[in-house]
C-alpha cells in the first residue's frame, strides 16, 4: 500500500502528459477552425484576388 501511494504521488512524467493534453487541445481548435472556415474559403480567395486586382489597377493611374 505504501509503494502504491508513493507511485500515485510521483510527478514523474507529469510534464509529458500536460504537453500532450495541450497539443491535443491546440490540434482540436485548429481542426474546428478549419472545418468552420472550409465553406468560406473559395469565395474568400476570390474576394482577396479582386481586392488586389482593384488596388493594383488604381495605383497604376
Amino acid at each position: 500500500m505504501k509503494k502504491m501511494n508513493q507511485r500515485l504521488k510521483s510527478e514523474r512524467g507529469q510534464n509529458t502528459v500536460e504537453y500532450l493534453l495541450m497539443l491535443t487541445v491546440v490540434v482540436g481548435v485548429v481542426l474546428a477552425a478549419g472545418f468552420a472556415l472550409k465553406k468560406y474559403m473559395p469565395t474568400l480567395f476570390q474576394q482577396i484576388q479582386g481586392e488586389i486586382s482593384g488596388a493594383a489597377s488604381t495605383s497604376g493611374q
